[in-house]
């Protein structure tokens, strides 16, 4: 049944659950996604970084493709094919010019359902991901968040690495990996995102022919929400010559209302814009980090605020009280009408700006089917945003950033 368009984005929903959602554009570069409700936190114990390994796998061969005739199909027409594995999503897509429409959806819907994962393909797989893996613990800007999710999240799968670890990854076998695509790529749970210059109608009929056919599969197994977290202050010998500190908290789901006043107060605090209050207070007033962001991600039944800095070690102490007199000034004093009208002028502008990439676009459309089987324009994300009070804002700021409930991670190789 096609819904109704009332929105720039038109949405259709195949007999076996697999659902389709596009916008029309006049750009000559389309953009094509399956968005599968599948991450990392849906893994067994034994299962930690097959999620990921899986994105990695699909590209490596099919039942009538080997993987050099997979990459070639899309490259030898300038398109770009890539995925990425979340803690809770896995997205594979392409961009390309908008004639190549039915090759990129013909070849998504190949790797996706009728990928054979070949043992030598999984054998050399395993080392370039354990190479990915040694490489992302170089990184301890990067890494530290890995740590720091355990602390939110112990013995749930959402504390566990995206990529898994050396000793998991060894153990998989091509049986592990069609256990775990029976069990989570659930029709239901399959959205198909498209953003080009091409009529729904067009879109429809391809998409028909590519993943209509598939059987409906049962839902996937029901999330069970973490529990278990208590306050930490941990600090870590770390051999580099930078500090880097994490400090965060719970915070809220998706579905939660009050998201949109914690948008905007993570916004305020340590977004992007150099006038964000931590960077005033760090960088251009005391010149003390010169990497630094606060962050909120909403999951589907939890949410993770944290924020990051990297500075000199023997400037920790230092980073730690601007930190907080930050977020006990947003505890302790509401914002006036002039800041709040600032705060939500500048979010808006943001949003709108990174919609401008109709890749990004595509992507997020995606996901807003799947978590709540609709788009809301940027109109309507405003006009939220603007129902937000200065009382919600301190609120949230008293719930989130509650000394007693902050936890602390710090990577530091100065002794004491």
């Amino acid at each position: 049944m096609t819904k109704p368009m009332t929105t720039p984005y038109q949405i259709h929903q195949f007999p076996n659950g697999i659902r389709l959602v596009h916008r029309r554009t006049k750009s000559k570069v389309a953009h094509f996604g399956v968005v599968i409700n599948a991450g990392s936190r849906d893994e067994l114990p034994h299962e930690q970084g097959l999620a990921h390994f899986i994105e990695h796998m699909i590209f490596k061969g099919t039942e009538k493709r080997s993987a050099n005739q997979v990459i070639n199909r899309l490259d030898n027409v300038g398109a770009d094919m890539n995925a990425f594995t979340t803690k809770e999503e896995t997205c594979v897509y392409a961009s390309f010019l908008e004639q190549h429409y039915p090759k990129a959806i013909e070849l998504l819907s190949d790797i996706i359902f009728h990928s054979q994962f070949p043992e030598k393909e999984i054998l050399k797989e395993k080392a370039v991901v354990n190479d990915e893996i040694n490489s992302y613990k170089d990184n301890p800007a990067e890494w530290i968040h890995d740590e720091f999710d355990k602390i939110l999240f112990p013995d749930h799968a959402l504390g566990k690495n995206i990529l898994g670890t050396p000793a998991h990854l060894k153990k998989f076998s091509r049986f592990d990996i069609q256990q775990f695509i029976a069990r989570q790529y659930s029709t239901q749970q399959i959205v198909l995102s498209s953003v080009g210059n091409v009529p729904f109608d067009r879109i429809k009929l391809l998409a028909e022919k590519y993943f209509g056919d598939q059987p409906q599969s049962p839902d996937m197994p029901l999330r069970f929400k973490p529990t278990g977290y208590s306050q930490q202050s941990i600090t870590r010998k770390f051999g580099r010559h930078q500090a880097h500190l994490l400090m965060g908290n719970l915070a809220f789901d998706q579905l939660d209302e009050q998201r949109y006043p914690m948008a905007l107060l993570n916004n305020l605090l340590g977004g992007p814009a150099m006038n964000s209050r931590l960077n005033l207070a760090l960088r251009e007033k005391h010149g003390i980090a010169y990497n630094l962001e606060s962050n909120y991600q909403p999951l589907s039944d939890t949410g993770i605020f944290t924020i990051y800095l990297g500075t000199d070690e023997k400037m920790v102490g230092k980073a730690q009280e601007l930190v907080n007199k930050e977020l006990e000034k947003l505890r302790s004093t509401a914002l006036g009408f002039k800041q709040m009208k600032t705060a939500r002028e500048q979010l808006k502008g943001q949003l709108a700006i990174s919609m401008e990439s109709n890749q990004n676009e595509m992507v997020s459309i995606g996901k807003s089917i799947l978590v709540f089987d609709k788009v809301d324009t940027l109109e309507d994300i405003h006009s939220r945003l603007d129902k937000v009070t200065a009382g919600e804002i301190l609120e949230v700021a008293n719930h989130v950033f509650d000394p007693a409930k902050l936890s602390l991670l710090i990577f530091n190789n100065l002794k004491g």
